[in-house]
């Protein structure tokens, strides 16, 4: 098979790809940074020809082109799995709309019950063998292929090469078009500046977790800031098994405390399944083969993480209530980011031996009219629960951490004011016997 023949007589210019779209087509455009921004551009021209084209991605960080040149959404109709910064701002103007779900399920609702018209997905150049590699968009990019009736490549020209357990690369006879051109820099996003609660939160979770464990550091700041602390500290040999590797794990790297060489599965390999960050993770990724990317239905999945001992899970959230409702994905109404895998490692952890699976959050956060709110509440009222209170474990704040796991409401009231911001704390108090999960023992 002469592969590059191949290639060559399926190479299109963006323009000419993005004719194959049809008006109520489903065209998927992956995750992170492969996300197709040329054929997103060409795609975006042709909006008076086109309406009802609905869109999906996730984690993109924009600008999305056939988004922001159709307020109205007669043409296009985006909608994402996870909202980036960029996403939620997209929400905000009723330009985006969320798709519910958890992580290690997303390829299985393609595989079963979605429709993909058009999978445009970005990717590595094709090597001599006739492959291109999915890069940091491995953990959904084949699933979405897969399924998918036309597949275009676009080919970008700075997205490391990831070696996979399986899963990551493409052949040139499995697709139907090409697309090459110029790119800007990958977008970066190192790790945040902690403040002074972040670091206590950290200094809390960081002595519960022990030489040798492997460690799930979800999106956002906060988690980042306990790995950043870990690579300060006398810990050694921890291992990597995560939905997303960020700037932490490099950090880790580099101080000599990620090794990975005590994992109870695939021992002396990271395990991941999406990627984004700074130049230097992108660099650290490339090409090494102590790392493995992997689909996420597999990575995030219980029962493969149950098999790490000493897996540690830390995720922040927005709130808590009084019965250990966790909500990490919206504010009252208003969507922020997404459900994740979060429930998945925090199930997963739990079914560890000797895992923990911790929630962080700062105990209050000030408004924008100035006003300082409690991020613990006495109920929910419309906000979307991301994890039950049939599954709570740690929480923390700076305040302290405490264990929910086969508590009663009473306790898991006495527990969470114990940690709640003193300012709010005697409301707290008040509202739990209102709603009878106060011992009357405890009343002040």
């Amino acid at each position: 098979m002469n592969v590059q023949a191949e290639y060559r007589s399926k190479l299109r210019t963006p323009e000419e790809a993005v004719k194959v779209v049809k008006s109520g087509d489903w065209v998927d455009y992956g995750t992170n940074v492969g996300f197709p921004t040329l054929l997103d551009a060409a795609l975006a021209k042709r909006r008076d020809e086109l309406t009802d084209v609905k869109l999906r991605g996730n984690l993109l960080f924009g600008p999305i082109q056939t988004v922001e040149c159709d307020p109205t959404r007669e043409h296009f109709l985006y909608n994402s799995w996870h909202c980036s910064a960029y996403e939620r701002k997209l929400c905000d103007k009723g330009l985006c709309n969320y798709i519910p779900m958890i992580f290690r399920n997303v390829v299985p609702y393609y595989r079963h019950f979605l429709t993909v018209n058009v999978a445009m997905l970005g990717v590595t150049p094709m090597d001599r063998h006739g492959y291109f590699n999915f890069s940091c968009s491995t953990g959904v990019a084949r699933g979405i292929m897969e399924k998918a009736d036309i597949v275009i490549l676009e080919v970008n020209e700075h997205l490391p090469r990831t070696l996979g357990g399986f899963d990551e690369c493409v052949h040139i006879s499995e697709v139907d078009y090409v697309v090459e051109g110029e790119h800007a820099p990958l977008p970066q996003f190192p790790v945040a500046k902690p403040t002074e609660e972040d670091v206590k939160i950290a200094e809390i979770i960081v002595p519960q977790i022990p030489s040798g464990a492997t460690l799930q550091l979800g999106i956002g700041g906060m988690p980042n800031v306990v790995g950043s602390l870990l690579a300060q500290s006398d810990l050694k040999d921890l291992g990597m098994h995560t939905e997303l590797c960020g700037d932490a794990y490099y950090q880790l790297y580099e101080a000599g405390k990620l090794t990975n060489r005590c994992k109870t599965l695939h021992q002396g390999k990271g395990v991941t399944g999406i990627v984004f960050g700074s130049k230097d993770l992108y660099e650290w990724v490339d090409d090494n083969p102590g790392l493995m990317v992997a689909p996420l239905e597999y990575v995030n999945a219980p029962e493969t993480i149950a098999q790490l001992d000493n897996m540690i899970s830390i995720n922040s959230c927005i709130a808590a209530d009084l019965y250990g409702q966790v909500c990490a994905e919206s504010a009252g109404l208003r969507h922020i980011s997404g459900t994740g895998g979060q429930l998945d490692y925090l199930t997963g952890a739990a079914m560890s031996r000797g895992g923990k699976a911790f929630i962080c959050m700062t105990s209050s956060f000030v408004d924008k009219a100035g006003v300082r709110r409690s991020r613990i509440l006495p109920h929910f009222g419309g906000d979307i629960i991301t994890d039950p209170r049939s599954q709570a474990y740690y929480l923390v704040t700076e305040y302290g951490a405490v264990n929910l796991a086969g508590r009663s409401t009473w306790e898991r009231a006495e527990m969470l004011v114990s940690i709640a911001h003193p300012d709010f704390r005697e409301e707290l108090i008040a509202a739990a016997d209102a709603q009878k999960i106060w011992r009357r023992s405890n009343k002040r």
